[in-house]
């Protein structure tokens, strides 16, 4: 499973900084960050709720 987000339409609510922190963190302007592109399983189940509860739809997951 891969992850992307968009940084053009990121609302910085930074609620996947605080559900997935291994995956996901903010630069100096509130933006999201992706530390993992490609994940490991462990993440997966929190990656994706982290990407539905966005309430800007910033994150998309990539099935493999």
């Amino acid at each position: 499973m891969r992850v992307s987000v968009d940084r053009e339409i990121c609302a910085s609510s930074s609620r996947c900084a605080f559900d997935v922190p291994e995956v996901f963190d903010q630069d100096d302007e509130g933006l999201v960050v992706t530390l993992l592109t490609t994940l490991p399983p462990e993440f997966e189940t929190r990656v994706r709720k982290a990407a539905h509860n966005c309430p800007a739809g910033a994150i998309t997951v990539l099935e493999d």
